[in-house]
């Protein structure tokens, strides 16, 4: 297997920097499949490329877990990211055994009784979308680049200062690297970069450096994330469905996962969120089957107490019937374990960067933009804003441009995906701040028009579309 190039061998210094066609900051999926996508074309695989990351190569190249045990970040890939993946040959460095596809989805509103809705495909259109482990993606991502020629690899360095290059001696025939971002590393390196790219997330130091503005709100809500286990019973029907219930604290959704494991991702209160994560793993257990099938008020109730959640859903199970939903599989089968150690939570908020380029500066994935999780379009977002990058910087070789300038290049990426990426932001914050209502007259109108939308198929067919371009 071919290796990466490292420049461990010597000291470029601030009067004498590297120079590289495309630095990117940043060695997550978004970064990795960028840098991926420029050495897989044959208009730019000869471009001279550099990635700055802070963590270790080696943690990647060896991420391997035991079947039966998944990370907790994990994420749902649109067939249109799957098929960016694979034009740029990464697809088939993932390890599939990890992935779940699922043809189903079912979403319904805690509040309303006629507020549901289920997608599906059939076999001839393939799944909605691919369940999978970001960690199983960004191991397929760094073993199809050591496939490609070498680039430039900074791992367990941090940038530490980002400045202009100074002009040079007008008496000297000395290249004008002014305009040129030069950037300092921990170790001491400097490099200077015709496009720095910053993939580096919203409070990295490429957007700080290009004083790009960010608009936005904190959602005063977390993400509690975990890796649960159905019963075997339960296992064949939730492979292929993915289900998600909106809660006036946020939605809960379970997303399928090989064999008979799922990914939790529930959106609630920071109040919500200390005690979830304080629960010993049988009444967190509890809380979550009684988050798809018990009424808002009993779960409200058995949050307010600080154990006792598996007897609580027990007598309150016994005095409710079961459900049409229950006994026809709309909502998921029980769960009956959680993975130790994998309960976690994250605060949620939206962020948009007033624009995602400026001269030599590019941003994409979370430096551009932040997203409530409750529709899973984030890693599918930043994975578009990769493609539409290489993309116009491969448009900009074939024509003889200047890939840093906005003019000539960056113009295109930034035109092409701000406004896609502004539409899908805006649309679900308003679904936030929808179905956290619990105004009667409001819950009604959702339930009302939830209820239309499933019965009107062309239209239905329409959102479903959107939620898989990605």
């Amino acid at each position: 297997m071919k290796e990466f190039q490292w420049y461990a061998r010597r000291l470029a210094t601030a009067a004498s920097p590297e120079i590289y066609d495309v630095v990117v900051v940043g060695g997550g999926p978004v970064g990795l499949s960028f840098l991926t996508a420029l050495r897989a074309s044959p208009s730019t695989s000869h471009l001279k490329l550099a990635l700055i990351e802070t963590q270790g190569l080696e943690t990647i190249r060896q991420w391997q877990l035991p079947p039966g045990q998944y990370s907790n970040r994990a994420s749902s890939l649109t067939p249109a990211t799957r098929s960016y993946l694979e034009c740029i040959g990464a697809w088939q460095h993932v390890d599939t055994a990890r992935v779940q596809p699922y043809h189903h989805m079912c979403v319904w509103d805690g509040l309303s009784t006629s507020g549901r809705i289920s997608f599906g495909s059939t076999a001839s259109e393939g799944p909605i979308a691919y369940m999978t482990e970001n960690q199983n993606l960004t191991h397929a991502l760094v073993s199809r680049l050591e496939s490609l020629p070498s680039i430039s690899l900074f791992f367990k360095r941090s940038v530490q200062d980002i400045q202009l290059g100074s002009r040079p001696d007008p008496s000297l025939t000395t290249l004008d690297l002014s305009s040129y971002p030069h950037v300092t590393l921990s170790s001491g390196d400097t490099m200077a970069a015709r496009l720095l790219v910053g993939a580096d997330g919203i409070n990295g130091p490429v957007r700080t450096f290009a004083s790009i503005p960010t608009r936005g709100w904190d959602y005063d809500r977390y993400g509690i994330v975990a890796t649960l286990k159905f019963d075997v019973g339960a296992a064949d029907h939730n492979g292929v469905t993915a289900f998600q219930r909106f809660l006036p604290s946020g939605p809960i959704a379970l997303l399928a996962l090989p064999g008979e494991f799922a990914s939790l991702v529930w959106t609630t209160t920071a109040e919500q969120a200390i005690r979830l994560k304080s629960l010993s793993g049988e009444d967190f257990i509890a809380m979550v089957n009684a988050a798809f099938r018990l009424a808002v008020v009993d779960l409200d109730y058995m949050f307010s107490q600080p154990s006792g959640q598996v007897s609580e859903l027990e007598w309150r199970s016994s005095v409710y019937p079961t459900t049409d939903a229950a006994t026809s599989g709309d909502i998921p089968g029980l769960v009956v374990d959680v993975q130790p150690g994998s309960i976690a939570s994250f605060p949620l908020r939206l962020r948009q960067a007033s624009s995602y380029t400026s001269d030599r500066i590019a941003l994409i994935g979370d430096a551009a933009h932040t997203i409530h999780p409750l529709a899973g379009q984030g890693l599918n977002m930043g994975l578009a804003d990769s493609r539409a990058l290489s993309s116009a910087i491969q448009d900009a070789v074939q024509h003889g441009a200047d890939i840093g300038k906005e003019t000539t290049c960056l113009n295109k990426y930034n035109s092409e995906i701000w406004m896609s990426n502004n539409r899908m932001l805006g649309t679900v914050d308003k679904l936030h701040w929808l179905y956290s209502a619990r105004s009667p007259p409001i819950v009604r109108l959702r339930g009302l028009g939830l209820g239309l939308v499933d019965q009107m198929g062309a239209l239905k067919g329409w959102f479903m579309r959107q939620a898989g371009a990605g």
